[in-house]
C-alpha cells in the first residue's frame, strides 16, 4: 500500500503559518523540528495535518526571491488543496468568524457542498462538505 505522505506549502514564515493552519483551520501540529538545507543552512520541519487524516502539509519557508513569489501563487489562481470536513455548516461558520476569506459563497455541485477560501498566502482551497 502506498499514499502521498506530505505535500510541501511555500510560506513567508514558520509561525503565522502555524496559527494559521492550527488555530483557524484546526489542524494538528503533527512536527516542529529544527533541520537544515540542502547546503547546511538552518530551517524548520513543519508539518501540519487535519485530525485524522494520513496526509499532510509541509509549511516550507520561502527560501530567496523566487520562493517569496511563489509564496500564494503556487497552483496559479486555481484551487489547488481540497479540505473536506464532515460538519461544512459549523466549519464554514467558524472560519468565516476567524476571518478566513472566502472568496465564493457555498454552493451545491454533485460531490458535495463547497466555498473556496484563501489561506494566508492567497492559495485558493476548497471546503468540501460530506459526499451526498
Amino acid at each position: 500500500m502506498a499514499h502521498i505522505d506530505l505535500v510541501s506549502l511555500i510560506v513567508r514564515d514558520y509561525d503565522p503559518a502555524i496559527r494559521f493552519f492550527v488555530d483557524v483551520l484546526g489542524f494538528d501540529l503533527v512536527e516542529d523540528s529544527p533541520a537544515h538545507t540542502n547546503d547546511g543552512r538552518r530551517k524548520r520541519w513543519v508539518v501540519v495535518r487535519p485530525p485524522g487524516a494520513r496526509t499532510g502539509l509541509l509549511l516550507a519557508r520561502a527560501d530567496g526571491e523566487r520562493q517569496v513569489a511563489a509564496a500564494g501563487h503556487q497552483f496559479a489562481g486555481r484551487v489547488g488543496l481540497f479540505y473536506r470536513v464532515d460538519d461544512f455548516d459549523a466549519t464554514y461558520a467558524r472560519m468565516a468568524a476567524a476571518g478566513v476569506r472566502f472568496v465564493t459563497e457555498p454552493r451545491t455541485e454533485p460531490y458535495g457542498t463547497v466555498a473556496v477560501f484563501e489561506d494566508l498566502e492567497g492559495n485558493r482551497w476548497d471546503l468540501l462538505g460530506p459526499r451526498p
